[in-house]
């Protein structure tokens, strides 16, 4: 028969039990957490920088704390997030920023607090950001404006729906088509240019104003998913228009009209890579990496040729089940 233990070697026996599981607990790392905060959440551009952000998580092992205002304007709301975010003492921020000027004092309260901030999309007016990583914009700009001289062959009058004040990402197209235009192709004359706000419906009343205005109108450039499919619409509400459409970014219906003939190209941005590089970088920064501090992406051109090509319809269309559910 076995002897029973004395009263200090049980109070022993419990306390080595208890002790285990700290020690366990106490070796493991927990996850870091990075918070992706962008412009909005309605538009697939959206989706897709969530996609690639998730993408990048998983190969890290960190989580992603995905969390954005409501629309494009709401620069109040985006700001309120940040601050959670700050507060929350999230590992890293990676960030979108809807205005580059009016985000200037958060961006600089997260660096302070040793909070790294990666930046993406649109730029921002300080240098306190570890990264940034967006299309170049002002490059797609210039490629718009030469597809447009293609189409027009180099001379006629056109209209910019634009996106914005204040959208650095938006303005730099615009700019970039403005520039070009004024530079290599004197015979074309910017007649017109007129503000979306980043939303459908305003967007459809600006272009149907500026077709009405201006009847000889051979071309329209819209700088933004919005503005694309508010010109789309106002022209596809004129049959037998021969207004030629030159938009940015995609959305099905985008893409649809394109097939179809209405829009004449798309340039379009990669905004599951933007996600993934970003995310990356933030990844780097919490490991005490020093990642690139400017990441351009290419722009591309799409057309009624090429749209149908793998890699195009791979970057057009991420599996966002996969990383979404």
């Amino acid at each position: 028969m076995r002897p029973p233990m004395s009263s200090r070697r049980l109070l022993s026996f419990y306390l080595s039990l208890l002790v285990v599981p700290l020690v366990t607990s106490c070796g493991r790392q927990p996850r870091k957490s990075i918070a992706v905060i962008p412009m909005g959440q309605a538009h697939l551009f959206w989706q897709s920088v969530h996609a690639g952000a998730e993408a990048a998580a998983r190969e890290s092992d960190v989580e992603i704390v995905w969390n954005g205002p409501p629309t494009e304007t709401d620069i109040t709301g985006q700001l309120e997030i940040i601050e959670t975010m700050i507060n929350r003492r999230v590992d890293a921020i990676v960030l979108a920023p809807i205005s580059r000027q009016a985000l200037v004092g958060v961006v600089e309260r997260a660096w302070r607090e040793k909070i790294p901030v990666v930046i993406f999309d649109s730029p921002i007016d300080t240098e306190h950001f570890v990264s940034q990583v967006a299309t170049d914009n002002y490059l797609a700009g210039q490629m718009a404006a030469e597809r447009m001289a293609e189409i027009l062959g180099g001379r006629g009058e056109v209209g910019v729906v634009a996106t914005q004040p204040g959208a650095a990402s938006t303005m730099a197209r615009e700019r970039g088509f403005e520039d070009k235009i004024r530079e290599s192709f004197p015979e074309i004359k910017i007649v017109d240019k007129r503000y979306g706000m980043a939303d459908f419906a305003k967007s459809l009343g600006v272009a149907e104003n500026m077709l009405t205005a201006h009847p000889n109108l051979d071309g329209i450039f819209a700088s933004n998913e919005t503005s694309s499919t508010g010109a789309m619409q106002a022209l596809k509400s004129r049959p037998g228009t021969k207004v030629k459409l030159v938009g940015f970014d995609w959305s099905p219906q985008l893409l649809a009209e394109l097939r179809a003939g209405l829009i004449d190209s798309l340039i379009v941005q990669h905004p599951f890579r933007m996600g993934y590089e970003a995310t990356r970088a933030a990844v780097e920064a919490v490991s005490g990496k020093t990642p690139p501090k400017i990441n351009n992406l290419a722009p591309r051109l799409v057309t009624h040729e090429n749209l149908d090509n793998p890699d195009v319809q791979q970057q057009l269309n991420p599996d966002l089940k996969k990383y979404l559910g």
